[in-house]
């Protein structure tokens, strides 16, 4: 999808905006605000959720030495893991250190009241993170990796080749969220002007979510990566994230000049 240059930007440059919010949650709710202070209707539809594991025992026990101290480090690759913790009311010690894979992981243990340790300076993935954990951290670390069911375990490869004790725990599945006929309608009327990725999970539920996105609607991917995966999937990208971060994926969108639907303010 190709738009317009930039408009010269106001005090709230995203005034008159619908910006839909794929993830609920603290995120979510974070993520509306932002867009609330720069003039937007923040529209929260979540696209994914997490289901179980297929060995709760193994989180269960992973997630209770994790609280106990047995662990350096534990390292998280998605905002959704971050759920899975908030939901198990998992606590991590102040001696152990926290690695999120990029600005938007990082920001959901944030706004959960986690802290965060590490975050990968320019290579927002895995590998990125095992990059720098492996310039970090020169004697062996006791780490839990948490990941997704389909995801590789590129970190866990890593950091167990370079030495260090890794437990890797599958912390959840990914699953679909239908969105309301309201929704769905709203995103094909071109109501919705925005429309934000943040990982390929969601990608892949915009996709098969909404098949007739306007072509005035911005689809703004929050790195590289997500970019990446989204293109791979058939979905259009207007805009990727200069700075991978959630100020950076709705700085991206403010870029672009509101493109009315013919009933935007329709009640």
């Amino acid at each position: 999808m190709t738009h317009a240059a930039p408009d010269a930007t106001p005090s709230k440059p995203l005034r008159g905006w619908r910006v839909l919010v794929p993830r609920g949650g603290p995120w979510g709710d974070s993520v509306a605000a932002t867009l609330r202070a720069q003039g937007a209707v923040p529209v929260i539809a979540p696209l994914i959720n997490f289901a179980p594991s297929t060995d709760q025992a193994a989180l269960e026990e992973a997630l209770a030495d994790l609280a106990a101290g047995a662990f350096d480090w534990v390292t998280l690759t998605s905002a959704t893991t971050v759920d899975v913790l908030y939901a198990y009311r998992a606590q991590i010690p102040a001696s152990t250190r926290v690695a999120a894979v990029g600005e938007t992981t990082a920001a959901a243990l944030l706004s959960m009241g986690f802290k965060v340790d590490l975050v990968p300076e320019e290579d927002n993935s895995a590998a990125g993170m095992a990059a720098q954990f492996l310039e970090l951290e020169r004697h062996p670390q006791r780490v839990l990796t948490l990941r997704s069911e389909i995801a590789k375990p590129v970190l866990t490869r890593e950091l167990s080749a370079a030495g260090h004790h890794v437990r890797s725990v599958v912390a959840y599945r990914t699953v679909g969220v239908p969105v309301t006929s309201r929704i769905a309608e709203d995103v094909r009327s071109g109501r919705i002007n925005a429309i934000l990725v943040t990982s390929g999970s969601v990608a892949e539920q915009v996709r098969e979510q909404f098949p007739d996105i306007p072509e005035g609607t911005i689809v703004a991917a929050i790195g590289p990566r997500t970019a990446k995966d989204a293109r791979r999937g058939g979905l259009g990208v207007s805009v990727v994230a200069r700075d991978q971060s959630v100020e950076g994926l709705i700085a991206a969108v403010a870029q672009f000049p509101l493109p009315h639907a013919t009933d935007e303010f329709a009640v």
